[in-house]
């Protein structure tokens, strides 16, 4: 049962989660925990400490500093386990101590039970809703608790009562009940020992006497099925998103209303969540909830106080006090009346307002902390001797003088402060003013006078055990944190709570209540427990199924150490810094990379390869991004992936991170970053694709907001020095096979380069060619004698703004390089299919540049001198003399309709409009394109061609031994994204990549290379070298012939390019708009830049249709409106201040090396190879 609840419970928050949360097992999380338990709620209790049995309390010094841990903001230190048994907080002149443990104060405290004074509950600050059900509610946690009266007086307890009350101020005695078990019958019937009258109270019973709340409540509780977690911290609360923002993923019942996060990565889901972790750590937990967008109210914090505790120690006394706790050898030589008995069994209130008790110190406890270490002496003298003389008595066996611990409790202002410091995450905490601390002081001295010896007053302003408020229970958000029934507010308004977060401990007690709170706290978990088991069961109720509780039993425990053990997990961190949005960011985080429980974390694209489980995992951390958020930005959810690949590039391998972030204003946001790592020119650019994070910063809108989206784009990158950290701080028993699985994947993308998956791999559904609109197709002939055709679509689409029989004008298409970009069968939204809906009939050019048509010698001056010209020549035949024809072109084809114009072929008058993509009157290539074209590729290939000139592509094709050599070393040439496909790779090789794979559907790629691309003209390839060397359209002799006449471009343009580069940069749409802009001012330009797309999947991407045609539709309809003429005239003065901009693209050099450097660096490479091998 235990292995099998520990796998369930902590994971990343993938289980079906609980209905119920409760963080804290003291007075009040117990019975919270039980209440539910027993009305049927699925509960979980989650305690920061361990489970502690009777044997396991310290019962000597050296084994009390084991169990302590001690933070003194004073001097900034912190010593001792963070679950250990006792919590010490020390700062400035307070000290406060609470306890850790599995039962929390009630494994340690004395169990005084004593109700809450009338005078507390007639402060202005209690709740008044307390007050209709308190008494029953108070009998009831008196019976839970098996509260007993002291059977006999022991020393302490009579000699105080000859003494105090002349010596305290109108003072009378308090009736106490302990919660300690006196009666020899019930240690059968109720498996607990019975009081032996030690003293030990106060260091945890060591005879399984004390009746804590891990014998009471939470043993009811776990009959119940709660399951009880031990030694996890829970940090914060969030709400889920999928609730109140657009978030990936859809609801269900798994989608609880809370994330409950031990961590920055693992966390707990559930629908409620009661918050009983005491002052400290349920204001603490709340603190570092707001800071990831929790709403609260601005009182957190306020209203502490310390119950005005004063501690003081009686030493030297001749009284017989027996004020030192029993071991087991001198508790036997004892008798029982004799023994100092209940750790407090006697107290005395004064009608000032405050009460004082004596204690008796355990066995366990350093005597010499109490004897000057801290405190003072009075009345001053020799007192620090006295100690160290008494400690010596004790440790040769002589007999001490007698002591006693005196405590004062009373009501101190209760305006005390909480906070949470910045940067260590520590509680610091101001106590608030004690006007009674005087008196307190006085009534100790008189009694110490009465008594004889030496009074040890604490060197602290306030010494306190019972800490009260923080998260005080109020009428409305503006004087405390909940309301009466410990539901938290949410502070948009005063009544509005956040469903499902309660706050059920001492925190909520909003005033001092001058006695032992124990029983007040349990009294007010009792109210609250019953509105929340109400608020549960319909809750519940409301839901379509509710999950069966197994029947767990009494051992339903579980611990962190158990869950550890079970499971192999690498811990990484990583510290990034860079610029998104051109802002300052800095990333600090933490991986717990993991081979189990990833379900959840696969769930990519289709074709996706999964990567091996130590490469993925979750993240936790922060994120610095001061300009945006001036408080950090928590990650609340993150996945990563250091080896996805998707199959449409199986040869790239991306680190993927997907991170939710959380400010302390409450928005969100999502940071999606990508490092890309592909085999390019033998991994010149693995250092900065391995550091460079490409990320995308975009906040989360709640739903039926109007916000506008806010989406930014940077890059993060990590140093070397950081990198060696990361390395170094690795931590987890699998540290060694996670390094050697990346090492491994890396060295598989770099050197090796095996594909992961191929396009092979897809599933057939995609490969559905829908229907397409019939056409015709003109057989045309040029007038230079050549055979070419147009393919022409008739709109049957009437546009209601249009009148009688006015029609729109026509639109051509003039494509790339022997790449078909406007008729896609297999695409739902194409070019032509997106024209013909929005009235326009369409033309198609299949030119000698086209598969079909290929010829084996001409230019692309042929295509602008005959091609287009005799396409236009057939629409004003069957369309009329009046007819303008919008025109649509790319790349090569954007470079002959300019050529066409500019050199008179064609007159500007029969074009509407013009509209090109990655193309214009100049071309400019990125720079490895550019190497290429420096070297001799180009004639080399064209003396291999010979005389057929027209490359086969198809695989299957029956092909000559020079086109199979041309073949073979253009799949050597390196580009940018490799394929599986051969046809692909072939036509990369010569042209480089013309689209970026991840942009193109499976569908498309397949009937690209397999259908459309299945002959490859390089005749005109001459003539494309020249024009990629001068930048700029030139004739066939590489004149510039065509730049000289811009008067004959009188038309509107517009130049689209791809922001992430892979042939043409954007500096050719750039120059080319600026050139229109200047020579043809009349006339309307737009230039657009599309983040994301390279150079043909502008028009040939799944989401060209969303991105791309609405600007040339936006453009065309322009035109056709006549608006197109009457543009602004700039002025030179003007344009000459743009600036120039500078896109790199991808494959580019940017960081490493020039492009001239990397072409000597090939040539030194290649006479190298040729030295070696002759």
């Amino acid at each position: 049962m235990e292995q099998q609840e520990s796998e369930v419970s902590f994971g990343y928050g993938q289980e079906d989660g609980y209905d119920a949360v409760v963080v804290g097992s003291g007075y009040g999380g117990s019975v919270a925990a039980c209440r539910l338990s027993m009305a049927g709620v699925r509960v979980c209790l989650v305690e920061k400490g361990r489970r502690w049995e009777s044997k396991d309390f310290p019962t000597d010094s050296s084994k009390i500093f084991s169990a302590m841990r001690m933070e003194n903001q004073n001097l900034g230190i912190s010593f001792g386990p963070k679950d250990a048994l006792f919590q010490v907080y020390e700062q400035n002149d307070s000290l406060a101590a609470t306890a850790c443990g599995l039962g929390g104060g009630s494994l340690v405290n004395a169990g005084v039970l004593v109700p809450a004074p009338a005078r507390a509950r007639r402060n202005p600050k209690w709740p008044k809703d307390w007050e209709r059900n308190w008494d029953n509610c108070e009998a009831s946690a008196a019976a839970m608790l098996k509260a007993q009266s002291i059977p006999v007086k022991f020393p302490a307890a009579k000699v105080l009562e000859e003494v105090a009350i002349g010596e305290i101020e109108e003072a009378f005695e308090t009736s106490v009940k302990l919660s300690v078990n006196f009666d020899l019958e019930e240690l059968q019937t109720d498996a607990m020992g019975t009081c032996l009258a030690c003293g030990n109270c106060l260091s945890g019973c060591p005879y399984n006497a004390k009746s804590s709340t891990d014998k009471n409540y939470l043993r009811s509780a776990i009959q119940a099925c709660c399951i009880v977690k031990t030694e996890c911290q829970v940090q914060y609360v969030v709400r889920n998103m999928h609730e109140n923002f657009q978030y990936k993923g859809e609801s269900s019942r798994k989608n609880r209303r809370w994330l409950i996060y031990l961590n920055e990565i693992d966390y707990i889901t559930s629908d409620f969540v009661i918050l009983s972790a005491g002052v400290f750590g349920t204001t603490k937990i709340l603190y570092q909830s707001r800071m990831r967008g929790l709403k609260l109210s601005e009182a957190l914090g306020s209203g502490f106080s310390c119950n005005g505790n004063t501690v003081a120690y009686l030493a030297g006394s001749p009284a017989p006090l027996n004020g030192y706790g029993l071991d087991r050898k001198q508790m036997f030589k004892t008798p029982f009346e004799e023994r100092p008995g209940p750790s407090i069994s006697s107290s005395y209130t004064s009608s000032l307002g405050f009460t004082i008790q004596s204690a008796v110190l355990p066995t366990s406890y350093p005597y010499l902390l109490f004897k000057g270490i801290t405190t003072y002496g009075w009345p001053t003298g020799y007192w620090f001797l006295h100690g160290i003389i008494d400690k010596i008595k004790h440790i040769i066996g002589c007999r001490a003088t007698q002591a006693m611990v005196l405590i004062a409790l009373g009501y101190d202002e209760s305006d005390g402060k909480i906070t949470l410091e910045k940067g260590t995450n520590k509680i610091c905490f101001t106590p608030p003013p004690d006007s009674l601390l005087p008196r307190k002081i006085t009534a100790f001295q008189k009694l110490t006078k009465k008594l004889g010896g030496i009074l040890f007053m604490s060197k602290y302003r306030s010494a306190s055990v019972h800490l009260l408020g923080g998260c005080n229970a109020s009428l409305d958000p503006s004087h405390g944190v909940c309301n009466s029934n410990g539901q938290v507010f949410d502070p948009v308004s005063p009544i509005t709570v956040h469903p499902g977060l309660y706050v059920c401990d001492a925190s909520l007690i909003p005033c001092s209540i001058g006695i032992n709170p124990s029983l007040t706290i349990a009294t007010a978990a009792e109210h609250i427990s019953k509105n929340l088991v109400q608020d549960a069961l319909k809750y519940r109720e409301g839901l379509a199924s509710v999950p069966k509780i197994a029947k767990q039993g009494q051992d339903s425990f579980t611990d962190k150490t158990i869950v550890n053990g079970q499971r192999s997990e690498v811990l990484v961190k990583e510290k990034m810094r860079g610029y998104v949005g051109g802002m300052p960011c800095t990333a600090y985080l933490r991986m717990k990379m993991n081979p189990q429980d990833q379900k959840g974390l696969n769930e990519r694209k289709l074709g996706t390869k999964e990567a091996h489980s130590l490469l993925r995992g979750k993240v936790g951390g922060h994120v610095k991004l001061r300009a945006f958020e001036k408080d950090d930005l928590h990650v609340l959810d993150g996945d990563v992936n250091f080896c996805e690949v998707d199959c449409r590039t199986p040869y790239t391998q991306y680190m993927h991170y997907h991170l939710l972030l959380g400010a302390s204003t409450g928005s969100r946001y999502i940071l999606e970053g990508r490092k890309i790592m592909n085999p390019f020119i033998s991994a010149l650019y693995a250092w900065r694709e391995m550091t460079t994070l490409h990320v995308t910063f975009v906040k989360v809108a709640e739903k039926n907001s109007e916000d506008e989206k806010v989406v930014l784009k940077g890059e993060l990158s990590i140093s070397m020095n950081e990198l060696l950290k990361s390395f170094i701080s690795l931590e987890g028993n699998k540290r060694g096979r996670f390094l050697c699985h990346l090492l491994g994947a890396l060295l598989r993308t770099y050197v090796l380069q095996i594909p992961r998956g191929n396009h092979k791999d897809l599933d057939s559904s995609y490969f559905q060619i829908k229907s397409y609109p019939s056409s015709i197709l003109h057989e045309l002939k040029t007038e230079d004698g050549f055979n070419m055709s147009c393919r022409q679509w008739k709109c049957h689409h009437i546009l209601p703004q249009l009148k009688g029989n006015e029609q729109l004008n026509p639109v051509l298409l003039l494509n790339g390089y022997s790449t078909e970009s406007y008729w896609l069968p297999t695409e739902p939204n194409d070019l032509v299919r997106t024209l013909l809906e929005g009235g326009h009939e369409t033309w198609l050019l299949q030119s000698r540049l086209h598969p079909l048509n290929s010829s084996n010698s001409f230019t692309i001056e042929d295509i602008a001198r005959f091609d287009i010209a005799a396409a236009i020549n057939k629409i004003v035949e069957l369309q009329g003399p009046r007819v303008k024809v919008h025109v649509v072109a790319h790349c090569v084809g954007g470079l002959a309709i300019h050529i066409a114009v500019m050199g008179g072929h064609v007159s500007a008058t029969r074009i509407a409009s013009l509209s090109c993509t990655n193309s214009s009157m100049f071309f400019k290539l990125s720079p490895w394109s550019r190497v290429k074209m420096w070297l001799p590729l180009m004639p080399i290939s064209m003396f291999i061609l010979g005389n057929d000139k027209t490359l086969p592509l198809l695989e299957t094709s029956t092909v000559s031994l020079r086109h199979s050599l041309l073949k073979l070393i253009a799949r050597f040439i390196p580009r940018y994204e490799r394929c599986t496909c051969n046809e692909c790779e072939v036509f990369s090789g010569i042209f480089g990549n013309t689209f970026w794979h991840k942009n193109v559907s499976p569908t498309m790629h397949q009937w690209l290379n397999k259908q459309s691309s299945t002959k490859l003209p390089m005749a005109a390839f001459p003539h494309l070298r020249k024009i990629c060397n001068s930048g700029f359209i030139v004739d066939s002799n590489g004149s510039n012939s065509y730049l000289i006449h811009p008067e004959r471009m009188a038309l509107p343009t517009l130049y689209i390019s791809g922001g992430r580069s892979l042939l043409v940069t954007p500096h050719t749409s750039f120059l080319a708009h600026k050139y229109m802009k200047l020579h043809q001012p009349g006339f309307h330009h737009e230039r657009v830049v599309v983040e994301g797309f390279g150079h043909s999947d502008l028009l040939i991407g799944e989401d060209s249709h969303k991105k791309v045609f609405p600007h040339i539709l936006s453009h065309i309809r322009l035109a056709e409106s006549g608006r197109s003429g009457k543009g602004k005239r700039f002025r030179k003065e003007i344009l000459d201040w743009e600036a120039d901009d500078l896109y790199e693209g991808f494959g580019g050099f940017g960081t490493w090396f020039s492009p001239p450097v990397v072409v000597v660096l090939l040539f030194m490479l290649f006479f190298l190879l040729v030295s070696l091998f002759l």
